[in-house]
């Protein structure tokens, strides 16, 4: 019986891409949360 690492235990590689993948997604999406509250508050009438 023959058991192969790399097919049971993920790349460290895929790991990180993986993470980089959500934290940019992250920041992406709280940059454009961050746009529509600024925009929403433009609207309203506050201006910094």
């Amino acid at each position: 019986m023959s058991l192969k690492k790399s097919a049971d235990k993920p790349s460290i590689w895929k790991g990180l891409c993986w993470m980089v993948g959500i934290w940019l997604l992250s920041v992406l999406a709280l940059g454009a949360v961050s746009m529509i509250f600024r925009a929403l508050m433009t609207a309203a009438g506050m201006r910094a």
